[in-house]
């Protein structure tokens, strides 16, 4: 007798904020040293910017997270308050919402009836599946705003070191830069490569894509750089 095993891919809400500050912090300094190397020779010039950069992006990145985790949070409790008014003031029309939801299932008319009274008799259960299955929210954690700011502006300062650290050991920009150039497209590759794997993408594909979009945003920075320094 064989064993069937089932194997889905899930993206957690910590995984997603991982990608998200990552992605941007990998992307994001690597097109500013690109540029400043682009018109200075001072890495030391360009490990400023960056860091400052990285502080600023950390922060706006983690506030956005933030504020999303909020929003999250406010508009799941908004209809939860709706939905307990609902069933208390109209329950036989939240009770036809019930049956809907079970006819999509191809369930008789009988059965839904039944179902929807069962369910009636314990109102916190009703609720939870209105909110579920009518409205498709998932009541979020209590910390996920705060968890979501600290996650997204941590990633941030980790991908934008990578693109840097060669400018703290070479003191000559442009040199810095190759360095640079090659450290951060592998690290996209990887990154790239395992964001879509977590996610059920094809791989290889997912990664390519990750590197060309970093490699296009630090060569249009590098190349107006040298434009706007007429070099």
């Amino acid at each position: 007798m064989s064993t069937h095993h089932e194997h889905h891919v899930t993206s957690s809400e910590t995984i997603r904020d991982i990608v998200i500050g990552m992605s941007d912090g990998l992307t994001v300094p690597f097109a500013l040293a690109a540029g400043l190397s682009g018109a200075i020779s001072s890495s030391g010039i360009v490990v400023t910017a960056g860091i400052a950069e990285i502080v600023a992006g950390s922060i706006a990145m983690g506030l956005g997270g933030f504020l999303a985790g909020r929003t999250e949070v406010d508009h799941y409790n908004s209809e939860l308050k709706r939905e307990y008014e609902e069933v208390e003031r109209v329950p036989e029309q939240e009770k036809l919402e019930v049956k809907e939801v079970f006819a999509e299932f191809g369930l008789s008319e009988s059965l839904q009836q039944q179902i929807a009274d069962e369910m009636a008799k314990d109102k916190k259960k009703w609720v939870d599946f209105m909110m579920r299955y009518e409205l498709g929210l998932e009541e979020p954690h209590a910390n996920r705003a705060t968890k979501s700011a600290f996650t997204i502006g941590a990633s941030y300062i980790v991908g934008g070191i990578i693109p840097l650290s060669p400018y703290i050991f070479i003191d000559h920009a442009p040199t810095a830069l190759n360095y640079s150039c090659i450290l951060t497209i592998i690290c996209l590759f990887i990154f790239g490569y395992f964001k879509s794997k977590m996610t059920g993408q094809p791989a290889l594909s997912g990664a390519l894509k990750v590197v060309i979009i970093g490699a296009l945003a630090a060569g249009a920075a590098f190349g107006m750089a040298k434009l706007i320094n007429g070099r």
